[in-house]
């Protein structure tokens, strides 16, 4: 189970990413967040931002239109 959980379901393109991004600002490292999101760019978006950053993505998967993202808050470098 997630530390935090941030439903983005409904929403579009950059919304979820930056959501995200804004959530994980406010974790402290080691702390889990799942993220839900409805828009198919939340796919390769959430991914391919968490390759930039100190953070890591645990799990991903789709099912039904619905994403799934489990990502782990690094540290502060």
């Amino acid at each position: 189970m997630a530390d935090h959980f941030l439903d983005t379901s409904g929403l579009h393109c950059p919304m979820p990413l930056l959501k995200t991004k804004l959530q994980l600002n406010s974790m402290q490292p080691g702390e889990s967040l799942e993220v839900i999101s409805t828009d198919p760019g939340s796919a390769k978006d959430i991914p391919s931002f968490l390759e930039l950053t100190r953070h890591a993505l645990e799990k991903s998967e789709e099912s039904e239109g619905v994403f799934r993202f489990l990502i782990r808050c690094g540290d502060s470098r």
